[in-house]
């Protein structure tokens, strides 16, 4: 209570009266007590203020708002001092020591939160012209004595009716977000592709993750665990380098990619998201091209002839060992050496069914180090394949790979998406088909170095089948194709759940990273989550960890500078596609199917003549001149057993008649002995006549049964 003022006109008994003195010496007191009381108080309330505003910075510098720094002003300290603004903790509005409490304890000190590293943050980025906390302050404590620190300007965001407890902020401190910001700061003539904003707790749109386009062909690797959102970082890559005017190849196991041909479909969701990462998102198209392995689905087919796949691949398909695989490049010279096309699985099986026969024993003895059971393995793994459906796969008009680099006439870039839903049960034919494609794009294509931007980019999905029970030889083709296809600007990203999935040496050749999040559930998981972490550069993060609480279209990144050298690993949550995130539909699709040009080019199946044909017209030659030298021998054999049996009737037939005519002289003999016997003359005999009995002998009818009883007695009557 303050005591009333003297009255002016009253005698000054001030001087002489003892109470009035003490009166007043009391007054001063608790006058000087309530001033130094309001001081201490005012010193709360500042540090209360800038308790909320550095709990206010902290937030924002977690959403990528740069923070402003506030000088320090009072001697000895590192904190400036302001009086709070109406509404703050009502603890900070309490009672202070006065002339009504002159025993009343001190406010305790408030301890200052400090960000590590950095100085104290008095206030963050907020909504344009917004007053700070700080200058609220100045503005309700005018009187505020010169020695408290007076906070410079700052933008922030409004304070809340109670100083907030300083929040959680991510893994990085300013130094690492500066630094990861600067790695991904490229030339003003840099063209990139936008991955996403870098993720510390909250996104930092300020810190935005690219890539420089002409790295693209440098190669790399999406990975990460199923539903990680791999098909979406690779749908988003494909826009991109579409817009740019560079091609893209891409196969669609699921058929979900299909959704790039089609406008995106905005949602209060995604448009959240794409706000909090700094992406302008708007739904677009791409123009796409759909192609199906065989004819298989919906799509222009994309076939091979068996020559052209060559005996490496096919043997990858058909799981043969090191042995029959040597022995299937032999079987290939041979059809190469004697003009025998193999353009499908048939043709391969003629020239070994034609081996493995009598009229090719000699021809396979030739070969050598081919043995006949080794050509009945390679035989029946045909058969098996063929009966399984490849065969489809294997023919003419053979694919031209240079289809796949086109731009349509607005200067976009192609994409061509290769609809494998119906051959997912042939993972090793596809996985290889697509090696094949690799292949024969390194064959064809010019050296071209370093250029500004790729002319194709190769996304080889489900790359984990490609490796597996490869044979050295089959990856040390990949390697090479790898190596070397880089200078004739292609580019090559493997798309695979676990990096382990793919080769060292295969790995070794990638530049750029983006892998998704990974599950540890198993003890093989954790070890190939630690074999991960291990491939990477050393960073501000826990990446074991970070690895396996990545979230969905997360995915920490490194890739290779303008310069060729590895940027900092950045947690990143990535863009959203502008085309649709699930399959186009199907009449679409068949109407595009239908109106591409190079349906009439591919989409009728030719069967022309080839080994198949050749080795079958050979082989019906060869029955009909077997055939004809049988009939010869045949009719030979024949007439030489006529002849004998010709010359055994004429033997019989010569001694029946030696015989007849020994039958007929002794016959005649004996009848000439009768004759003589009953023929004799008597003195008695009247005339010359014959008798009776010599007219008997001498008839003809005598004669007659004479002979056919002598013919009877000799047996010469059979004939």
């Amino acid at each position: 209570m303050t005591a009333a003022a003297p009255d002016p006109s009253a005698p000054d008994s001030t001087a002489t009266d003892p109470a009035v003195a003490a009166a007043g010496a009391e007054l001063a007191r608790l006058r000087a007590e309530a001033e130094a009381a309001e001081a201490q108080l005012k010193a709360a309330q500042a540090r209360a203020a800038l308790a909320a505003a550095e709990a206010a910075a902290a937030k924002a510098k977690a959403s990528g708002a740069p923070a402003k720094a506030i000088a320090s002003g009072a001697p000895g300290t590192h904190a400036a001092s302001a009086t709070t603004a109406p509404g703050t903790h009502p603890a900070a509005q309490e009672p202070t020591p006065s002339a009504a409490h002159p025993d009343a304890p001190a406010p305790t000190e408030t301890p200052a939160v400090t960000t590590p590293g950095t100085t104290l943050v008095a206030a963050t980025q907020g909504p344009a012209g917004a007053p700070t906390e700080a200058e609220r302050t100045r503005e309700q404590s005018p009187e505020q004595s010169p020695s408290a620190t007076q906070p410079a300007p700052a933008e922030s965001t409004p304070s809340s009716s109670q100083p907030s407890p300083p929040t959680e902020t991510g893994p990085l401190t300013p130094q690492d977000i500066q630094k990861i910001t600067l790695g991904y700061t490229f030339e003003a003539s840099t063209s990139t592709l936008d991955l996403g904003a870098l993720l510390n707790g909250d996104p930092v749109p300020s810190a935005q993750i690219r890539i420089p386009l002409g790295m693209m062909n440098r190669h790399g690797l999406v990975a990460g665990a199923t539903g990680t959102g791999k098909t979406r970082t690779l749908q988003g890559l494909a826009e991109q380098l579409a817009a740019k005017g560079v091609p893209v190849f891409a196969a669609d196991i699921k058929g979900d990619l299909s959704g790039v041909a089609t406008p995106g479909e905005p949602s209060e969701k995604l448009l959240a998201r794409t706000r909090a990462i700094g992406q302008d998102w708007k739904p677009e198209a791409s123009v796409t091209e759909y192609f199906a392995l065989g004819g298989v689905g919906k799509g222009v087919p994309v076939r091979a002839t068996v020559s052209g796949f060559g005996p490496l691949l096919l043997s990858k398909v058909l799981g043969l060992n090191a042995t029959q695989e040597s022995s299937l490049g032999l079987v290939f010279h041979y059809a190469d050496a004697n003009g025998l096309a193999l353009v499908d699985l048939s043709d391969l099986r003629a020239v070994l069914t034609h081996l493995t026969s009598d009229e090719g024993k000699a021809e396979l003895k030739e070969l050598g180090g081919l043995s006949a059971a080794t050509a009945g393995v390679i035989l029946r793994e045909l058969i098996t394949f063929a009966d399984a459906g490849a065969d489809v796969f294997f023919g003419e008009p053979e694919f031209d790979v240079a289809d796949f680099i086109r731009t349509a006439p607005d200067g976009r870039g192609i994409i061509s998406l290769l609809e494998v839903p119906g051959v997912i049960d042939k993972p090793e034919l596809f996985s290889t088909f697509l090696m094949y494609l690799l292949a024969e794009l390194f064959e064809i294509l010019p050296e071209v170095g370093d250029a500004d931007k790729p002319k194709l980019v190769f996304f080889f999905d489900e790359a984990h089948l490609l490796f597996k029970d490869a044979s050295k030889d089959f990856l040390s083709a990949i390697v090479q194709t790898v190596r070397l296809i880089r200078s004739k600007g292609v580019g090559v990203f493997f798309v695979t759940q676990t990096p382990k999935d793919v080769p060292s040496d295969v790995l070794a050749q990638l530049g750029s990273r983006v892998q998704h999040a990974l599950r540890a559930f198993t003890p093989d998981d954790a070890k190939a989550l630690r074999a991960t972490v291990g491939t990477y550069p050393k960073s501000g993060y826990d990446l074991e960890r970070v690895l396996q609480e990545l979230g969905t279209g997360e995915a920490i990144v490194t890739v290779m500078s303008e310069k060729g050298a590895p940027t900092p690993v950045a947690w990143t949550r990535l863009r959203a596609p502008q085309g649709l995130m699930s399959p186009t539909p199907d009449p679409a699709i068949e109407a595009a199917v239908k109106a591409s040009p190079l349906l009439a080019k591919y989409g009728t199946s030719i069967d022309r003549e080839s080994a198949r044909e050749i080795l079958t017209a050979k082989m019906r030659a060869a029955d009909d001149a077997a055939a004809a030298e049988q009939a010869e021998l045949a009719k030979a054999k024949a007439d030489a057993e006529y002849s004998r049996q010709k010359a055994a009737i004429d033997k019989q037939q010569a001694a029946a008649d030696k015989a007849s005519a020994a039958a007929e002289k002794k016959a005649q003999q004996e009848y000439e002995r009768l004759l003589k016997k009953t023929a004799g003359t008597t003195r008695t005999s009247r005339s010359p006549g014959k008798s009776p009995i010599e007219q008997i002998l001498n008839s003809k009818s005598t004669q007659t049964i004479l002979g056919g009883v002598i013919r009877g007695i000799f047996g010469t009557g059979r004939r």
